[in-house]
């Protein structure tokens, strides 16, 4: 008997849909996704394509979405840079992501975790010990993240800003590098995900000061959040979610989201992002939208003071 999502629906789908993800195979956006894929497939009847299309910080792909047929069958994967912060990084956008897209569902968010070198102890226990120490020093203090605009970077700047202290902010191209020379010495501190540290905090190879995130992460439920550690109010973590184009017709919206949630709340999938350093974040298309526009509003104001820009 059809569920009521699948009534919701009507005849959709009734051919494959093309879901156009805006990051290289492999990477934790496009590992969550290809998770739930065969989910999908099961329960739409139809099959989900994934079709990788980097580029420009999730620009590329998303642009072609906003230039499809808003009929349900091409979706895209985006993140919080081309959702959200690109707006206000690059020069020009090839899209609006406010009136180009209808959100569909967020998939999930990937905390962060601010972390030094355990040498760092001696002078700087906790975070606000940490916070004390770089108002104490300014600028002797370096910060490592995974590239310029990212959300690690972006992250980095919003726990300056709110901390009132100034970090030498150093780019590299993903979070490993950035472990390994924190746990070298040749970074103070760096803000990385949790999958690239999370072997050398439990073997004590570099101190998490804090979590990014709203909210304790249950593999390091020891370890605060930079709100308990510190400063009330910091929230910052990658996520990523599903969008279609403007004008796709509710009730297609509505099935797609109902699909996507389940697949989201099953407890083997749950345990499997969980365990990836992933948190599963299913929610209503309007709350989607509406989580939107206030993260492109609070990394503008953000990206506006700490003057980045890219392209």
């Amino acid at each position: 008997m059809p569920s009521a999502a699948q009534n919701a629906g009507g005849g959709f789908p009734n051919k494959p849909i093309q879901v156009v993800v805006t990051f290289p195979p492999g990477g934790s956006s496009d590992a969550v996704f290809r998770m739930i894929v065969p989910r999908l497939n099961e329960k739409l009847g139809q099959p989900v394509i994934v079709d990788n299309r980097p580029g420009a910080g999730g620009n590329v792909g998303l642009a072609l979405v906003a230039r499809a047929p808003a009929d349900g069958y091409t979706l895209g994967l985006g993140a919080a840079g081309a959702l959200s912060a690109n707006v206000s990084l690059y020069p020009q956008m090839p899209f609006d992501a406010m009136k180009d897209f209808k959100p569909v569902a967020m998939l999930a968010a990937i905390p962060f975790v601010i972390v030094g070198n355990p040498s760092m102890k001696a002078k700087a226990d906790t975070l606000r010990e940490l916070i004390a120490l770089a108002k104490a020093e300014p600028d002797k203090l370096s910060v490592g993240y995974g590239g310029n605009g990212t959300a690690m970077h972006l992250s980095a700047a919003l726990f300056a800003q709110m901390a009132n202290i100034q970090l030498n902010e150093v780019p590299y191209r993903g979070s490993g590098p950035v472990a390994l020379d924190v746990m070298g010495g040749q970074l103070s501190l760096g803000v990385v995900d949790l999958p690239s540290a999370l072997q050398q905090i439990k073997a004590g190879k570099l101190i998490a000061y804090a979590v990014t995130s709203a909210r304790r992460l249950p593999m390091l439920a020891d370890v605060p959040t930079v709100a308990e550690a510190g400063l009330p109010g910091y929230d910052s973590t990658g996520w990523f979610g599903i969008v279609a184009p403007a004008g796709t017709p509710e009730p297609i919206v509505a099935r797609l989201n109902a699909e996507i949630n389940a697949a989201l709340t099953d407890e083997t999938i749950k345990t499997k992002l969980r365990n990836m350093g992933v948190e599963p974040e299913p929610g209503t298309s309007a709350a989607f939208g509406v989580y939107i526009r206030s993260e492109t509003a609070k990394w503008a104001n953000v990206i506006r003071i700490a003057r980045i820009k890219l392209g």
